[in-house]
């Protein structure tokens, strides 16, 4: 069963990944054109990489929690 859910979140793990590359690129054009951070996207960015990195734990059999959509979604703090 391990397998089904490894299999299904290395699908996940390449949109998140294109997902995070994306506010990435969107977030250097808010800081080129207004010279400020979008608060949004710096949460949006904050919670993929979390959510990436728990994807990557459960992945390489470093925890057994199953990530989001089958626990919640990564909490991020912002400074």
């Amino acid at each position: 069963m391990r397998l089904l859910y490894m299999l299904l979140f290395f699908l996940i793990y390449s949109v998140a990944e294109f997902c995070l590359a994306a506010v990435v690129l969107i977030q250097i054009g808010f800081v080129l054109f207004t010279g400020e951070r979008n608060q949004k996207l710096l949460e949006l960015g904050g919670g993929l990489g979390l959510f990436i990195y728990e994807i990557l734990r459960f992945m390489t059999f470093n925890s057994e929690k199953r990530p989001f959509p089958f626990s919640d979604w990564p909490a991020i703090k912002v400074d």
